[in-house]
């Protein structure tokens, strides 16, 4: 994918501008951006408003809603429009647990490794009453649905595990999860941003009652989300004011980008299929090129997994540092999720699946969109190899583990007998 659309300056004549950060944001679609401009033009009405012009707004505003609920399965009626993935899980799970607390039910289930939009709303509640259980996952992000089972009590409220991991792009055993909430009668939430429009939901099969998604995932606007909700599960909502929304989110709606996303949405349920297939192919070639460079490990679950995502550790070498190399090359990456990325902390996500933290700060995710070419993937590989080869010959952590092409490893220097070098040892690494 070339982007050439004059917002970065090229530094070099061969310089090829790859952009791999689909995860944290995606190029809105020109269908898209068509769609939007008429209903902040031509067709500008309120659709609360019963005369012509409102009445177009609110016929394109269910069409969007069919849309959404096409994508994932459910009813036009379940799907209540927000202002993006936060808000959406905000109101699911305060909304929840809200509107159940006059049962006695203060208890909610979610994993280690939530989106903070779910971390944080859930460390919200805990600090006006509610308990929260923190569940462990396994060494490739996975939930146990039998955790799930073993962790649910007669005061639980809601269980909250997401559908796709933004950073190791592990996709959970949701359809299992949701039969053990489904049995015991718990409400069952996911978090869907990274999955909509990526791989097939649907939420009767898989036992969903509550589904986060967000525009700017699949192609659509930023500042507008989704959110399903099971006709019968009883939620409070977290605004007031007028009727919009069935009473569930008050506030005059965002016709222009609810109309994007349900365009967005449309487009993502036609070309799914083929979307996925040829996203995948690519996410493998970037995984096996990647994982021929010595000392580097995969993050995630080799197979269930998104099929644009690709997250690896590189050895002995920082994350941050790979990136401003890559972007040197015209390579846009991250080095997890992108609401932290600005931080020096190492990947919770990472840190729960009981990676050190050496590992974790050497990681970095790459995720491809429809755009990207098997070219791209070409280009990312012929940069990286140098680009890694050189961090490890500046690393002090790195010493002898690798050494440009015909150049020999020298022997270390000897050590007095007992002594250790503190940078092997896991309690003397770099935090």
């Amino acid at each position: 994918m070339n982007l050439d659309q004059g917002q970065h300056k090229d530094t070099g004549p061969s310089l090829r501008r790859v952009y791999l950060d689909h995860a944290a944001t995606t190029r809105v679609r020109p269908e898209v951006v068509t769609a939007m401009v008429n209903f902040m033009g031509e067709d500008f009405g309120n659709p609360s408003s019963i005369h012509g012009w409102g009445r177009v707004a609110r016929e394109a505003m269910e069409q969007s809603r069919a849309n959404v609920a096409r994508l994932i399965g459910a009813r036009a009626t379940e799907i209540i429009f927000t202002s993006g993935g936060t808000e959406a899980d905000n109101l699911a799970i305060i909304g929840v647990a809200m509107a159940s607390r006059g049962k006695g039910k203060r208890h909610l289930i979610t994993s280690q490794i939530e989106h903070h939009a779910v971390l944080h709303t859930c460390e919200y509640l805990e600090e006006h009453g509610f308990e929260v259980t923190y569940l462990p996952v396994d060494a490739d992000g996975l939930v146990d649905p039998q955790d799930v089972a073993a962790a649910i009590r007669p005061d639980t409220a809601l269980v909250t595990i997401m559908h796709g991991n933004n950073e190791v792009g592990t996709l959970e055993p949701v359809e299992d999860i949701g039969l053990v909430c489904r049995e015991r009668g718990v409400p069952f939430h996911t978090d869907a941003v990274q999955s909509a429009g990526k791989v097939p939901i649907d939420v009767n099969a898989m036992n969903i009652d509550l589904l986060t998604l967000s525009a700017h995932k699949m192609y659509g606007p930023k500042g507008v989300g989704a959110l399903y909700l099971r006709r019968g599960t009883r939620l409070e909502p977290l605004q007031h004011g007028g009727s919009h929304e069935r009473k569930m989110r008050a506030g005059t709606e965002n016709v222009p980008g609810i109309v994007g996303l349900g365009v967005a949405a449309g487009l993502a349920y036609d070309e799914l299929a083929e979307t996925s297939k040829t996203l995948a192919a690519m996410r493998d070639r970037l995984i096996e090129g990647l994982l021929a460079l010595p000392n580097t490990k995969l993050n995630g679950h080799r197979t269930r997994r998104l099929p644009h995502n690709v997250n690896v550790s590189f050895r002995d070498i920082e994350g941050e540092s790979v990136l401003l190399a890559l972007d040197m090359n015209g390579i846009a990456a991250s080095t997890g999720s992108a609401c932290t990325s600005g931080s020096l902390s190492p990947s919770h996500v990472l840190m729960a699946m009981g990676n050190t933290h050496q590992d974790a700060q050497g990681s970095i995710r790459m995720t491809l969109g429809r755009d990207n070419q098997p070219e791209d993937v070409d280009y990312v590989l012929e940069r990286m190899v140098p680009i890694v080869e050189r961090l490890r010959l500046m690393s002090p952590l790195a010493e002898g583990t690798l050494r440009p092409r015909g150049e020999e490893t020298p022997e270390p220097a000897a050590q007095p007998e007992g002594s250790q070098c503190a940078c092997e040892t896991e309690e003397e690494a770099p935090k």
